[in-house]
């Protein structure tokens, strides 16, 4: 983890595939706005305070991802796998969640925001707190 958490600079989504299949799993604060990452396999992948708003993750495999502190506003994840991901103080409140595989994923139930209805125990999740 960085000591600032100042943004890292922003990355294209080919450019993020290259770098995961290159071996490296920190992206950290990372700015993959709008990126179209359908379909990526990003499994084990710390995106820790990271910004995906108006990603597309549709598909995606996120398997025991860190998105902690990630701004997800807008962002697609529907029928992504985030079984096992850390969500602690995620924004989610406007993601699309459609379908998502939430099984044994962390979250905490004061900092980690949910779109109007959804229930996080009800979609396997576990409460860090």
């Amino acid at each position: 983890m960085t000591d600032s958490l100042s943004p890292s600079p922003v990355l294209t989504a080919a450019l993020l595939l290259q770098l995961y299949q290159g071996g490296q799993r920190n992206f950290e604060t990372v700015l993959l706005v709008g990126a179209d990452l359908a379909g990526a396999d990003l499994k084990g992948a710390d995106f820790s305070y990271a910004d995906f708003s108006g990603a597309n993750l549709r598909g995606a495999n996120l398997r025991g991802v860190d998105l902690s502190y990630a701004n997800l506003a807008e962002a697609d994840l529907s029928d992504a796998d985030l079984r096992g991901a850390m969500l602690i103080g995620t924004d989610l409140k406007t993601a699309t969640v459609t379908a998502t595989q939430w099984t044994a994923a962390d979250y905490d139930a004061e900092t980690t925001h949910f779109p109007p209805g959804f229930d996080a125990p009800a979609a396997g999740m576990k409460a860090d707190r």
